[in-house]
């Protein structure tokens, strides 16, 4: 085993991933109940005291709705997050829980190294992570309103990726939303749509070795493994649907002569359950 992956919860109402290798585990904000993280965690057969960290991306609350409560009981687990995070969410950790990173600079958790990155959203100072174990890359990338070159090449090596769609552009220009919320979420530090987060999926593999090996027919070189595995992530309840992020994006690779279960995997995490775990 080197990375295995589940969500508890993806969506603009609240998220929560759990990653775990053979020796570490790890959560990935905290944006829904105590109880659920709890009860997500009972049912891979974990507990508090199992986490060996705690990483979060940006203090909004749908990603620290439950940090002082899951904080205080995983007693065995730092809370990781840039400076202008922890700044913002200091009063739900206790005193010396928290640890400042930096993008680009990574550290190991257990037998997992940890690589942030900078992401463009309106919080204190929003970070994607990147985690490796074993050579094998699982990363994370969530509200950021665009793609810049250093996120681009975190997508770009993954094995799994957790990619951001979170609306259908048309939907939330037509919906009931207030312009300014709508001009919010289509900013630069807003959400990826459904349409940005397809055409940064086929700029991921067109640049990759193993789409090259792909188009050069050499289909018997590329292993299963060596296709990514996608995980559609954040959908708004109000302007997206599972559905239609799957359909948007499958048009978009399509026109682009690339294609689902053959180039990639495509699944959509869950707003309100716990998923299985995939492996890398």
């Amino acid at each position: 085993m080197s990375l295995r992956f589940c969500s508890f919860a993806s969506g603009s109402s609240g998220n929560c991933y759990l990653v775990k290798s053979e020796n570490t585990t790890l959560l990935v904000d905290v944006g829904i109940t105590g109880k659920r993280v709890f009860a997500g965690l009972a049912e891979k057969g974990l507990e508090p005291g199992d986490l060996s960290g705690i990483l979060i991306t940006h203090e909004h609350i749908d990603h620290v709705r439950s940090l002082r409560m899951v904080s205080r009981k995983a007693v065995n687990a730092k809370v990781f997050a840039t400076g202008g995070t922890l700044d913002a969410v200091s009063d739900m950790i206790a005193p010396g829980r928290g640890s400042v990173v930096r993008a680009g600079e990574s550290w190991d958790i257990g037998d997992i190294r940890v690589t942030p990155f900078d992401l463009s959203h309106d919080a204190a100072e929003p970070a994607g992570y990147t985690l490796q174990c074993q050579g094998r890359r699982l990363t994370i990338v969530t509200d950021t309103g665009c793609i810049s070159p250093e996120i681009e090449a975190h997508i770009a090596a993954a094995d799994l990726l957790v990619l951001e769609a979170n609306h259908e552009v048309n939907i939330l220009k037509m919906g009931a939303y207030p312009y300014s919320l709508k001009r919010r979420i289509l900013g630069e530090k807003g959400h990826l749509s459904n349409e940005a987060a397809g055409e940064i999926l086929c700029r991921m593999l067109r640049s990759s070795a193993r789409h090259q090996r792909v188009s050069a027919g050499e289909h018997q070189n590329v292993l299963p493994c060596d296709v990514p595995k996608v995980v559609l992530s954040h959908l708004s309840k109000e302007n997206n649907t599972p559905g239609q992020a799957y359909l948007t994006i499958r048009n978009i690779l399509f026109e682009e002569d690339l294609y689902i279960d053959k180039d990639l995997t495509l699944t959509v995490a869950a707003r309100d359950e716990a998923g299985d775990f995939m492996e890398v």
